[in-house]
């Protein structure tokens, strides 16, 4: 049985003051091709995910899409996750 999967991460650092955007390729229980915004390009940890990181840092469109967390996939969450997360103001048992 192969499995391929893809995980997105966004890393919150002080609030959204910073936010890290990490895109990891994994095939077989083994990262092959990652993307990170703080590096700002892709990475390839084996020779397919070289292959792969070459063709997609030769591509201007593919990196630029992938460096903003917080514009790209965050504000359609916020009004879902606000009132646990920020309006929770108060004492507790109140």
């Amino acid at each position: 049985v192969f499995q391929e999967m893809e995980r997105r991460e966004c890393h919150f650092i002080n609030g959204t003051e910073k936010v890290r955007f990490v895109d990891r390729y994994i095939y077989n229980r083994q990262e092959f091709l990652m993307f990170d915004s703080d590096v700002g390009h892709y990475v390839g940890f084996t020779p397919l995910g070289e292959m792969n990181a070459k063709r997609a840092n030769s591509d201007p469109a593919i990196p630029g899409v992938q460096t903003d967390c917080g514009g790209l996939v965050l504000p359609a969450h916020y009004p879902i996750a606000a009132p646990f997360s920020v309006e929770r103001r108060g004492e507790r048992g109140a």
